[in-house]
């Protein structure tokens, strides 16, 4: 009767101990979604494979002086060495990971001693046993030890293999991170450069524009002497000339904020920008080839990055999931160990050794375990939407700098053709009213639009130049 009710005790053991590991392996069903890389055909009618992105930066900028900036701040610039330095991080991370699946040897060494009491089962056998014949057990007993130890994980879900392979993804994935912050850095430094040339082109007309007041109050001075004009006149005409003086203050101190934000993505402290300002109006934007959109997928880097991230996450999920899936350790040791340091020598006696191996599943702790299995997947469902928002995210931002540049060329045409009518118009007034057949309010407001007007058409060329910028930073170009 105890053998049955014995037998019956081990099947339910076993039972259990089966039934364990197959609750244990059991894998919770998850939300599958698959990334759409899929992008419009072209932007416009244009079918051109042509792609001015993989122009190098260096031959896209013909201004040597921005060529120089840019050469600068991209050896120092302190958010791009910052970058370099995570790059390194995701590098050591990588060798982490490779490490965890080979196995790990320690040597360690060792002495101590102990005297345990005569009254105890370990004291009493000691003092009744011999190490050698006739020789007692010392009393203190010493030990010494050398010896190696190994354990290895074997990797039989390529749970360690896939963790490494995510970490060289992540790694691949700052690398593109890199290379998108140089691409903004060079559209930044681009467009402070090109907004410099501007200020100082705006700078230049009102100079020149209040030299050409000063005249007109001198003028207007005499006329008053001669009974032609009134104070009221005089006094219009200097308030004219006062404001536009305080203007330069304006355009000065853009250009002192301009240069420092140029300085500060060069890595130094505030000094002049070296630049050539007075060709800025006849500059002509270089002509863009956008190519076709299916080549942002290789061109843009936040997008390879958000591809990289993307195929590391689908890895994580492998990884947790073979947390799930019982796991195999092996051990092993080797070693001398002896009472006395003379003993070590003496094998085989001295000679110690071990081999084990441990297959575990989990069982209690189910719960963390699906519970970082499910945030796996929730993070590459994340990734993907993360990956298809940035595809969008430059389609579009082409497709609006293409456009921008079109309207803008149209813009500085017809602004073109108001400064040379307001041009016009100010010889006239000024000719009319020396001849007292104009109102002075008449030259006035004309000499405000055509500053005006002058200004604005500078401003159009600098937004046509950085929309040239932009476009090139919106194709990808700049970190190659």
């Amino acid at each position: 009767m105890f053998k049955i009710k014995k037998y019956k005790l081990y099947n339910y053991l076993v039972f259990l101990f089966i039934s364990s590991f197959v609750t244990a392996c059991s894998v919770p069903t998850l939300v599958n979604k698959n990334a759409n890389p899929q992008t419009p055909t072209n932007y416009t009618n244009q079918t051109d494979s042509t792609n001015s992105a993989k122009m190098n930066w260096k031959q896209y900028f013909n201004d040597e002086n921005l060529v120089a900036l840019i050469d600068t701040a991209l050896k120092n610039n302190q958010e791009l060495n910052i970058t370099l330095q995570e790059i390194q991080i995701a590098n050591n991370e990588v060798r982490i990971r490779k490490g965890e699946y080979l196995p790990f040897v320690d040597i360690a060494t060792g002495a101590g001693v102990e005297k345990p009491s005569r009254y105890t089962s370990k004291g009493a056998s000691d003092a009744m046993s011999e190490i050698e014949d006739g020789r007692k057990t010392p009393d203190p007993l010493q030990d010494y030890m050398i010896g190696a130890y190994a354990s290895w994980e074997v990797d039989i879900w390529k749970k360690l293999r896939n963790a490494k392979k995510s970490a060289y993804l992540n790694y691949l994935s700052s690398i593109e991170g890199r290379n998108f912050l140089v691409t903004n850095i060079i559209a930044e430094i681009a467009n402070s450069y090109y907004e410099l040339l501007a200020l100082d082109n705006q700078l230049d007309i009102i100079n020149k524009n209040i030299e050409i007041q000063t005249n007109a109050l001198r003028i207007v001075r005499l006329q008053k002497q001669a009974g032609k004009v009134t104070e009221l006149a005089v006094k219009r005409f200097e308030a004219q000339l006062l404001n536009t003086k305080s203007l330069q203050f304006d355009i000065l101190q853009d250009i002192t904020v301009t240069e420092n934000k140029i300085n500060f993505l060069l890595g130094r402290y505030p000094q002049p920008i070296e630049r050539n300002s007075t060709d800025f109006m006849a500059s002509v934007p270089n002509t863009i080839s956008a190519g076709i959109p299916s080549q942002l997928l290789s061109n843009r880097p936040d997008i390879k990055q958000a591809e990289l991230k993307l195929a590391a996450t689908k890895l994580d999920i492998a990884v947790a999931k073979a947390n799930f899936y019982p796991s195999l350790r092996l051990t092993a040791g080797l070693g001398l160990r002896a009472f006395n340091p003379t003993f070590l020598v003496k094998a085989p006696e001295s000679i110690l050794y071990s081999l084990a191996g441990d297959l575990a599943a989990p069982l209690i702790n189910r719960n963390a375990i699906k519970a970082n299995y499910l945030t796996a997947n929730s993070k590459q469902i994340q990734a993907i939407y993360d990956y298809e928002r940035t595809i969008l995210n430059g389609y579009l931002e082409v497709t609006n700098q293409l456009s921008y540049i079109d309207n803008l060329q149209q813009k500085y045409d017809l602004e073109t053709q108001q400064v040379e009518a307001l041009n016009q118009a100010t010889t006239i007034s000024n000719d009319l009213f020396q001849a007292t057949r104009a109102d002075y309010m008449e030259v006035l407001l004309t000499q405000r639009d055509v500053l005006e007007a002058k200004v604005e058409l500078i401003n159009t060329k600098m937004q046509q130049m950085n929309a040239i910028v932009n476009v090139y930073r919106a194709l990808g170009g700049g970190w190659n």
